[in-house]
């Protein structure tokens, strides 16, 4: 069985996703873009070792910041991670709200070029990291790093298109929705911005900064890149926490429109006051539709 939890940041999927996981022996793999990397930790509400409890996770940590992790890589490896875990006759719970990357990788999601080469011997690496530079601005890789260059151009031009966007499952899943009424779900999202300012998402951004690391998760990444604009002397800190959660509340209000045009999705009303009938209420939906 493959379960797939979805909604907007800030709804309940990881708490949700633990409890299913353990009432139907499952393992999670996680549907977010910026769990993949290392060091991303606060802004990206990652899960921690407590709160996993013991459930395995997949697809945590596998990157470094500065790499360039695509759609492609994600389809390729959450799909390896769906037969491992089926091979240990398992469930699959995948979980996150990353809705480009959760459908590429259970529905016909084709790529062009996924393994096309390409010569770069008549280009100098100026011109490599420019190239670099129109999809990266603040790319990482260092001008006399030639193979870092290549490589990380080479992974651009394979995987920065698609020819099929996928209407077709390839798997049998059960899609949960978790959602509150909007302006109690705005008022989650900023009371949970100022408990990651709380738990230390200022210091986890400097100390980003003061490596000078300038990679695309970083300028794409909501939470860094309001901080960094703070630390350049653009906005003040009132100003980068109030746009982090701006940010947070557009970027949820586009979670529900890719959700809802792209799947089909069993939707559940989540009790703030009282999570745990809300895990009732989708296990045993899940139960039924078995």
């Amino acid at each position: 069985m493959i379960i797939v939890i979805i909604g907007p940041t800030g709804v309940g999927k990881t708490k949700l996703s633990i409890e299913l996981a353990k009432r139907l022996n499952a393992e999670i793999i996680s549907g977010d873009s910026m769990q993949i990397y290392k060091s991303l930790d606060i802004a990206t509400a990652k899960v921690t070792r407590e709160e996993m409890d013991n459930v395995p996770h997949h697809l945590i940590d596998i990157a470094n910041i500065e790499d360039v992790y695509t759609v492609y890589d994600y389809q390729r490896d959450c799909r390896r991670k769906i037969e491992e875990i089926q091979s240990r006759d398992k469930n699959v719970i995948i979980v996150g709200g990353t809705g480009l990357y959760i459908k590429a990788a259970l529905y016909d999601y084709q790529f062009t070029e996924e393994k096309e080469t390409y010569d770069f011997s008549n280009r100098s690496n100026a011109e490599l990291l420019e190239e670099i530079k129109k999809n990266i601005p603040n790319t990482s890789v260092h001008i006399n790093n030639r193979k870092r260059l290549e490589r990380e151009l080479t992974k651009i031009y394979n995987h920065s298109t698609n020819t099929n966007e996928g209407s077709n499952p390839l798997y049998s899943f059960i899609m949960i929705g978790l959602t509150l009424p909007r302006n109690e779900l705005y008022t989650r999202i900023d009371k949970r911005v100022d408990m990651m300012v709380e738990h230390g998402l200022i210091e986890e951004a400097r100390n980003l900064y003061n490596q000078n690391i300038q990679s695309k998760a970083i300028n794409t990444g909501i939470g860094y890149k309001e901080l960094y604009q703070y630390f350049d002397g653009k906005l003040t800190k009132e100003e980068a926490i109030e746009l982090i959660k701006k940010n947070s509340r557009h970027y949820a209000k586009r979670q529900y429109t890719f959700f809802n045009n792209q799947f089909s999705i069993n939707w559940f009303n989540v009790d703030i006051n009282d999570f745990n009938k809300t895990i009732e209420e989708v296990y045993n939906f899940i139960m039924k539709e078995d």
